[in-house]
This record gives structure tokens, C-alpha cells and sequence, in this order.
């Protein structure tokens, strides 16, 4: 794997220096969130929740960015930067320390080390009632995950931290735990406070805030499939649309999870020059854009709820 990595040249694609461009487009981010909140309700609140949702993706999309060290190389200036959470339901820290441990490659897809995974251990899920099959295998399909999965997942995430807060882990964890949901609720207030004083309602915030997450699992529904090498576990969709851009190329997966430090407006450059070797790196894992995924997997699942390769004696 290290020889497949260091056959791409990437050097030139690595930031030396502020990213003005990735800056910039993190404070239009919040401009247009201030415009949308005080401007556009008297347009129509569909319109706004519209808009909402899709800043609140982007905002997403943006913090991913700074938790692998852009805009810039100070990581405590990029969570100032992305404090405002627009996104709403997920703290900023915890998204940064579970993607950062789900990056764990050798670790991808597994149920209990992988904080990204869809996938259940076959044993737990033998023994899952049967409602609980019923949800998880509606939310294997696109609609499903695009539906039901925004509150499927904030519920088990929910739910895991609030085990780490309770102390089911070590000390360090549990503080880090709550500083994060602290720190949270405090960019919270602020949001909230913004939009009490604008013409938005909070209902029009938060169901922004929910479409915002369904945008992301359309991104996140097959970007990792159960594989034996796990290199060839991760996806690329060479979608060249709005989600696209809205996803800031990380539909590009294998080329971000080789080379991580690479910011979003490099990805596409640096696949469309190494397009072989990254279709070779993932055993042809590839979709030609996102309609394709909606056309077959809308209503079907693409994998077992079930990890197929995993058993508990790993």
C-alpha cells in the first residue's frame, strides 16, 4: 500500500500557506447563511429551508476540510473558524476525532472500530428484533439513508457519547466528550439567538439543518464497501455536478483517503492525472456520477447490514 501512495505525486498539490480560496469560501458560507435567514423569508420559507440545507451540507463539507488542516495549519485557528455550527446537530470535535480515528484504513468498514461504519457485527445483529432489522434495512437504501438516516445515525451517536459522558471510557475521553457538546451548545446559542432575531422561524433552522444531513448521506451511503484489502474499500463517483461541489470533491474518496492532507480544490487534478492507478488501488470501486447511484440503488440495498467478512474473532 505504502508503494501505491508514494507512486502518486502529490507534492505539488499540498498547501505551503493560507488557503485564501478555501478561507473565503468559508465566510461566503456564513455571508449567504445571514442573507438566507434575514433576506429570503419573504421569498417563501420552502425556498429557505432549501437554502438552509444546502449551507448547512456545505458547512459540513467545509469543516471536514479543517479538520485535516485548512484553511489553515493551526488547527485551533480552523475550530475558531468553523465555532458556528450550521449544521446544528454535531459538535465539531467529535466529528473531528471520530473522522480522524475512521481514517484508520485497515479499520474501514469494521463495526466497532470504524465510528463511520453502517455495518453491524453478524452476532449482534442475530440477535437485533426484528423493528430494529426492519429500520436498519431501510436505511441500507439510498432513500431510506437519505430519509431516516440523518435521525438513525444522530440517535446511536447520541447515544454513544452519552455512554463516554457517563464514563464508560477513559477520563481524557470522557472530558474531551463534554468540552466538544460544551462548546457545541455554545456556537449553538449563538445560531439560535441569530436566527430568533431574523425572520426565520427556528422550525425553518432545523428542518435546513436535518435536509443538510440527508445531502450528506448520499455522499457518505457506498462511499466504503466491505473488501478484503482494504485500500480497495473506499469509492469514487466521478461526478462533476452540484454535489459534487457541494461535497467539495470528496466523492473522490480514494484519492482523499490516500492523501488526506490534499485540500478539496486539488482532488480533481490530482484523479484525473492518477486515474489508473486510483481505479487500480480500489479494484474498479467507481460509479460514473451520482444519477447512477440513484438509478440503482434508490430502493435497493448495495450491501448486507451484516459486516459479510467480519466475525468476532478478528
Amino acid at each position: 500500500m505504502s508503494d501505491l501512495r508514494q507512486s502518486v505525486d502529490c507534492a505539488t498539490a499540498l498547501p505551503r500557506g493560507v488557503e485564501w480560496g478555501t478561507l473565503v469560501l468559508i465566510l461566503a458560507c456564513y455571508g449567504l447563511w445571514l442573507l438566507v435567514l434575514f433576506l429570503l423569508p419573504g421569498l417563501g420559507l420552502g425556498l429557505s429551508v432549501l437554502c438552509l440545507g444546502g449551507l448547512a451540507a456545505l458547512h459540513s463539507s467545509l469543516s471536514h476540510e479543517a479538520l485535516h488542516g485548512h484553511p489553515f495549519r493551526r488547527p485551533g485557528w480552523n475550530e475558531a473558524l468553523l465555532f458556528l455550527p450550521l449544521s446544528l446537530f454535531i459538535p465539531y470535535g467529535r466529528f473531528r476525532d471520530t473522522h480522524l480515528a475512521h481514517h484508520r484504513d485497515d479499520r474501514l468498514t469494521d463495526p466497532y472500530d470504524d465510528p463511520e461504519s453502517n455495518f453491524q457485527d453478524p452476532e449482534v445483529w442475530a440477535r437485533m428484533p426484528g423493528w430494529r432489522r426492519l429500520l436498519l434495512r431501510t436505511n441500507n437504501t439510498l432513500l431510506g439513508r437519505v430519509l431516516l438516516g440523518p435521525l438513525v445515525g444522530q440517535i446511536c451517536f447520541m447515544i454513544g457519547d452519552w455512554r463516554l459522558m457517563r464514563g464508560q471510557g477513559r477520563d481524557v475521553e470522557r472530558q474531551a466528550v463534554l468540552r466538544d457538546w460544551g462548546l457545541h451548545g455554545l456556537g449553538l446559542g449563538v445560531v439560535i439567538t441569530i436566527t430568533l432575531a431574523s425572520p426565520t422561524p427556528l422550525w425553518v433552522l432545523f428542518l435546513g439543518g436535518y435536509i443538510g444531513l440527508a445531502l450528506l448521506k448520499i455522499r457518505t451511503f457506498l462511499e466504503h464497501r466491505a473488501h478484503a484489502e482494504c485500500h480497495s474499500r473506499t469509492v469514487v463517483v466521478e461526478d462533476r455536478g452540484p454535489l459534487a461541489w457541494l461535497f467539495l470533491h470528496n466523492n473522490l474518496h480514494i484519492v482523499h483517503h490516500m492523501h488526506p492532507g490534499v485540500p478539496w480544490h486539488a482532488l480533481p487534478r490530482l484523479y484525473r492525472e492518477n486515474r489508473d492507478l486510483f481505479l487500480s488501488m480500489n479494484q474498479g470501486y467507481h460509479y460514473k456520477s451520482y444519477g447512477q447511484v440513484f438509478l440503482r440503488y434508490l430502493l435497493r440495498s448495495k450491501d448486507p447490514v451484516p459486516h459479510p467478512l467480519w466475525s468476532s474473532e478478528d
